[in-house]
């Protein structure tokens, strides 16, 4: 099976901190998400991977290298989802293709999805999670898609928001159109042609996490913690859990970066910290992602 990691983005909402590397690649605490995504699609057994990439694309293509990517496809000019979704349909690729965000921080089954997916009969299986502030989703009583609010479809139904993670069948791929790049037109158009879509509600409560804002990087840091079962982690240190390091106090849920500067007697409380952070001596940090040239209360 082919999957494809979204990585395209501009990661506009977390400048300056983006100026210089793409979302897909800030660190969320000991890796990227990019290469989180790939641990968890290869949880699958045999993946072909790919990405799309336009933002510093030169470092998602080196990162797909290192990762083993079958290909990192640039983009010039962003495509969309649809877009790269029948570029890899166009270039022969086949066998479905598992789609998966490369800017949020996730933990679901994706074996589950899958499976359920194909017993669903449908040539698209979308995978939602319950967040209100979005839940744009509108689900009927067969778990079909109805409609996206405020885009197509109908109003009624359960109200559910779109995870990222979906699964499209080659004979799907096909329909897209060429230039297509908007992926809910193409919904839409199934729609209207009778082919019903599959909407997975089994993993509502699902570790699901948008780190394209500094509250959720933070928050997917704290996930990270979690999953990884540390209270905290410094990137040059082989212990990080809790200790107070070259005289500094590393406590709540910190993360710190290699090639972040300490002063003496500093203290690190519930705090993100990248390189090019400016510390003061004696400063007491807390609540905050900081890094060169900014910082953000969280």
């Amino acid at each position: 099976m082919n999957v494809l990691i979204l990585s395209a983005g501009l990661g506009t909402r977390l400048r300056p901190l983006t100026q210089d590397v793409p979302k897909p690649l800030v660190p969320v605490v000991d890796k990227n998400i990019l290469e989180i995504q790939v641990e968890r699609a290869r949880s699958l057994g045999a993946v072909c991977l790919h990405a799309n990439a336009h933002y510093l694309a030169e470092q998602v293509v080196a990162e797909g290298k290192r990762l083993g990517f079958e290909k990192v496809w640039e983009e010039p000019e962003i495509l969309g989802t649809a877009g790269p979704l029948k570029r890899i349909h166009n270039a022969g690729y086949r066998d479905g293709l598992l789609v998966m965000n490369g800017d949020a921080y996730c933990r679901f089954d994706l074996s589950e999805f899958i499976r359920n997916a194909k017993e669903s009969g449908c040539g698209v299986a979308l995978l939602a999670v319950e967040f209100p502030q979005v839940n744009t989703f509108r689900v009927d009583a067969e778990s079909h898609l109805a409609g996206v609010a405020g885009r197509f479809g109908s109003e009624e139904g359960r109200h559910a928001t779109f995870s990222g993670v979906s699964w499209y069948s080659d004979e799907a791929l096909a329909r897209i159109n060429d230039g297509e790049f908007d992926i809910r037109e193409f919904w839409k158009q199934e729609l209207a042609a009778g082919r019903p879509i599959y909407v997975d509600c089994h993993q509502m409560d699902a570790t699901w996490i948008d780190m394209g804002s500094p509250a959720g990087l933070k928050a997917a840091c704290d996930a990270r913690l979690e999953e990884l079962g540390l209270e905290s982690w410094r990137g040059d240190k082989a212990d990080a859990t809790n200790a107070s390091t070259d005289s500094a106090s590393i406590t709540g849920h910190s993360v710190i970066q290699k090639g972040v500067e300490i002063p003496p007697n500093v203290c690190v409380d519930n705090s993100i910290l990248f390189a090019g952070a400016e510390l003061a001596p004696g400063e007491t940090v807390k609540d905050e992602i900081r890094g060169r040239g900014f910082a953000w209360k969280v």
